[in-house]
């Protein structure tokens, strides 16, 4: 399905741009040729617009749906890199350091969310700049919107205990509305593993605290429990009635939460939006930045400094961050992709400032910046072993009181990589 939305939106891209005239080759000659890898589709929009703001440089994209894996196998390399999984230990050493751009003030270090610009520094090394990033949200239905009072973001205890008091229960004991359960998604089941700070981080390959792993599971089967019945009650609820996209179950009157993520959420339509509010979904003073946040890096042996420096420069001023949103939402990108390079802005100042004006929904609900908390370094194969062992795991144990019978984490782990060597 991934590949299937991915091919959508390059089809819709190169459509557009032919479109509006943007690829014709004839303004191209004579430019100095930069080439940028990306597994970020619109890229494709941001290049084109460069090309055709100035006369001295062209910005040549070209796409991959696995670019840490033809980073690791090819010989030939680009200029730039703008994707996602960069700072594993194995790609991070193709890039160079970036300090220069502060140190000669070709950009501004506080311009950046400080913990997202943090996540790039290597032993004291600028040598990724981050592109976007995402955070998970809850949403509900606008008619239910009095029953949260706060903000910008809910805890974990505060959707459990919203979930439990919208519960309700038929003569029969069956439940015919249930507020919430962490079970019912994956991301959002992993999540509750982030915010009890599981930290999840590259080793050898992976490594995590163990301890707090336990007391997330330990959380989530007491949330089953205590507030719905037991694990089977919320399954037979989901099967019953959650069969529908987050936004449709979210009006449907049978939950009070659905989990979406922000990028999934602003994707939605204009229709769709206007029965839905939202908040955050964080733990004390953190909300978590999702996986996957596109950085961007230059190649260390590269040699066109000039042109690289002039579009890096450009990428990451306000004002033409603004043009990029503006010339998305003409294109129709916006429709089905979220802001710049699907997500918030890493630009602190496009978020608060210049999100709100395309995406009303945001107004005084935009993250506060002092929040944010990125994920640790992960491995290269870290989606892979998501989604092969961690979340079959976490799906295992919170349904099971008992963990003695099943197999460890560890173990799972170990036995997946020796059926998988790397």
């Amino acid at each position: 399905m991934k590949f299937i939305k991915t091919l959508r939106i390059m089809y819709s891209i190169t459509a557009s741009l032919f479109m509006l005239g943007l690829l014709s080759s004839c303004q191209f000659s004579g430019k100095k040729t930069v080439t940028l890898w990306t597994d970020q589709s619109d890229f494709a929009v941001y290049a084109e617009i460069f090309n055709t703001r100035q006369n001295k440089y062209k910005i040549e994209i070209t796409y991959f749906d696995n670019l840490t894996d033809t980073l690791s196998k090819t010989k030939k390399f680009p200029d730039i890199v703008v994707g996602t999984g960069l700072k594993n230990s194995e790609t991070r050493k193709l890039f160079k350091n970036l300090d220069y751009f502060f140190d000669e003030l070709l950009l501004k270090q506080t311009s950046f969310y400080t913990n997202l610009l943090r996540l790039g520094n290597i032993d004291g090394k600028q040598y990724l700049l981050p592109v976007s990033f995402n955070i998970p949200a809850v949403i509900f239905s606008k008619e239910n919107s009095s029953l949260i009072s706060k903000p910008f973001y809910l805890t974990l205890d505060d959707i459990q205990s919203l979930g439990k008091a919208f519960n309700r229960q038929n003569n029969q004991g069956i439940y015919t509305q249930m507020g919430f359960s962490p079970r019912w998604d994956d991301e959002f089941l992993f999540i509750v593993t982030r915010l009890f700070n599981v930290s999840y981080r590259e080793s050898n390959p992976l490594a995590w605290d163990a301890a707090a792993l336990d007391r997330a599971m330990n959380y989530v089967q007491r949330w089953s429990r205590e507030s719905n019945g037991s694990p089977d009650k919320e399954d037979d609820f989901a099967f019953k009635y959650l069969y529908n996209p987050p936004a449709v179950v979210a009006t449907s009157g049978k939950t009070l939460f659905a989990y979406i993520s922000s990028q999934d959420l602003f994707a939605l339509s204009e229709d769709r939006l206007a029965g839905l509010d939202f908040r955050w979904v964080g733990q004390g003073n953190s909300i978590p930045i999702m996986e996957g946040s596109p950085f961007l890096g230059i190649y260390k042996k590269s040699k066109s400094k000039e042109a690289i420096d002039a579009f890096i420069q450009w990428f990451y001023r306000e004002d033409n961050q603004r043009e990029i949103l503006q010339q998305s939402k003409e294109l129709r990108l916006l429709d089905h992709s979220f802001g710049i390079a699907n997500g918030f802005s890493a630009l602190r100042t496009v978020t608060e400032q210049i999100f709100p004006t395309f995406y009303p929904i945001l107004l005084g609900h935009t993250p506060p910046a002092d929040t944010l908390t990125p994920p640790g370094i992960l491995p290269k194969n870290w989606e892979i072993i998501k989604t092969r062992v961690i979340i079959p795991y976490l799906h295992e144990v919170s349904r099971v009181e008992k963990k003695d019978s099943l197999v460890s984490l560890e173990k799972r782990l170990a036995e997946w990589l020796k059926n998988n060597p790397q």
